[in-house]
């Protein structure tokens, strides 16, 4: 099992619009070959001392996947390539981090 942590940065003022597209692919990334679990995640403000100030403009998506071949196969799925499309004027940076349990 792999984990990865995408952290999107938002053009500032479009996080609902993101979100929006984002919540379209949810469903078709979770039925994909391989997929644990698939989500989208914003900040929460807390009085937690260790947590950073919440980023109004960042969508972080938690991901869980059987293996690295099935993160690469939904990379490329023909739901994905659109959305990158329909997002690209809402995003200003993508991240993410490839994980393994240790």
């Amino acid at each position: 099992m792999i984990h990865v942590i995408a952290t999107i940065e938002i053009v500032p003022g479009q996080r609902d619009a993101f979100l929006q597209e984002f919540h379209q692919i949810v469903e078709p990334v979770r039925a994909e070959d391989g997929c644990l679990e698939y989500g989208p995640t914003i900040d929460l403000e807390t009085s937690i001392p260790a947590q950073p100030d919440p980023r109004e403009n960042t969508v972080t998506v938690i991901e869980k996947w059987e293996t690295l071949d099935a993160l690469e196969a939904h990379l490329i799925a023909p739901h994905m390539l659109a959305y990158r499309k329909r997002v690209k004027d809402l995003v200003q940076q993508a991240t993410i981090h490839v994980l393994q349990p240790a």
